[in-house]
């Protein structure tokens, strides 16, 4: 731990304990006290703003980011002992709090190699159910290959354009984290952590879209090479079984028009026949792409909303959350569906609502996007509507 007393020797002092910026080139934006660095090499420059906060931060955040780490005000508590009674006493003081920013990756990441083999399990599993092969054994679960590649590389590839555009913008974020899930599809999708700030919204609009757009490609890949295929033929056993569910598809447009571009069928007549698995795959793809481009909080549509219209995004994502409640109201009221809809709906809906109340991410700098950017992210939404099916999948026992 180091400290620096306020006056010329708190430059000295700091300067010389660490390698954040000495406390004179924090003024006139902020007027140091002492500087400390705890043990995992977090810096603390305890003292008062002189400016309101975003202009603080639009001063200070380059600086520090220069010398290597990412900076917030805080309130932070400490304590000392009192030095006549020896009774230890907390204060609360405001503190500039900095710590060592990381953009590549530290180390083996155990946690998302877990998450991953967990997840290639589950999609495995899932997979082999939809070859109708039974699991009497770990190898009857090599079965569900293709479907298993279909689902995580496209979840793979979304999450892959995220992290490079994060790379490219020299934005720290994790490695994607897999969420398996033992379901009928084995995995709820894949999430990267931004551990940074955005600097700007020409960043914020290229790390929200790239996952979106990149995911789009690989799940139209996916999709042409799943038509190709031959159907899946359905036994005897599975027609004749009582505790057989029938599950049905809602093909979103998109889909629609890669089948009638191909030539190929994503239904068949025959009770005796199924579609590839490789077409649900891309099935998954196209329905993550939709739900992350619903333009709320921390979506990625949210993200390609809040750096196109800046804070009137916040507008349009209180209404998003009605829209979807309206539109499971409506399935529910209005149509013959099952409940399965429905429920979907309302559950993003109420989603919709947590992330709408939690708001957008706000870059350092927030300057307007460019025309181009602008015509990209309407063309991104554009394609995810071609993604939207209103009763993706209905279960019927």
């Amino acid at each position: 731990m180091s400290t620096a007393e306020p006056g010329p020797g708190a430059g000295a002092g700091a300067g010389a304990g660490h390698d954040g910026p000495p406390p004179e080139e924090l003024l006139p934006a902020f007027r140091v006290t002492d500087v400390e660095e705890t043990g995992d090499g977090e810096l603390r420059y305890y003292g008062q703003p002189q400016t309101e906060y975003r202009r603080l931060e639009q001063q200070l955040w380059p600086l520090f980011r220069e010398h290597g780490y990412e900076v917030r005000l805080d309130v932070v508590e400490d304590g000392d002992a009192d030095p006549i009674t020896g009774v230890p006493v907390t204060r609360t003081r405001q503190a500039l709090v900095a710590k060592p920013r990381s953009v590549g990756v530290d180390g083996v990441p155990w946690t998302n190699i877990g998450m991953f083999v967990a997840t290639l399990l589950t999609t495995l599993y899932a997979g082999s159910i939809w070859y109708y092969q039974p699991i009497e054994g770990p190898l009857d679960l090599l079965a569900g290959w293709p479907f298993a590649l279909a689902v995580l590389g496209v979840l793979g590839v979304h999450e892959l354009g995220h992290y490079v555009m994060s790379r490219y913008h020299d934005v720290e974020a994790s490695l994607p984290y897999f969420i398996p899930v033992p379901t009928y599809i084995g995995t709820f999708g894949a999430v990267i952590k931004m551990r940074g700030r955005i600097p700007d919204r020409k960043a914020l609009f290229d790390i929200g879209v790239a996952g979106p757009l990149a995911g789009l490609v690989a799940a139209v890949v996916v999709a042409v090479v799943g038509l190709s295929l031959e159907p899946i033929a359905v036994g005897e056993s599975v027609l004749n079984s009582d505790d057989a569910v029938r599950i049905q598809f809602g093909y979103p447009p998109l889909l629609q028009l890669l089948a009638w571009v191909t030539g190929e069928q994503l239904t068949y007549a025959d009770p005796e026949l199924s579609a590839s698995p490789v077409i649900f795959g891309a099935w998954v793809g196209l329905f993550v792409t939709f739900l992350n481009l619903i333009p709320v909080g921390q979506l990625d549509g949210g993200h390609i909303v809040r750096a196109m219209f800046g804070e009137r995004a916040r507008t349009i994502a209180a209404l998003v959350p009605a829209a979807l409640l309206s539109l499971a109201g409506y399935l529910y009221l209005f149509t013959d569906v099952s409940a399965n809809a429905p429920f979907l709906w309302t559950f993003w809906g109420v989603v919709a609502l947590g992330l709408a109340y939690v708001g957008p991410t706000t870059p350092v700098f927030d300057d307007p996007l460019d025309p181009k950017r602008k015509a990209l992210g309407a063309l991104t939404f554009l394609l995810g509507l071609l993604c939207f099916t209103p009763v993706p999948i209905e279960i019927i026992t």
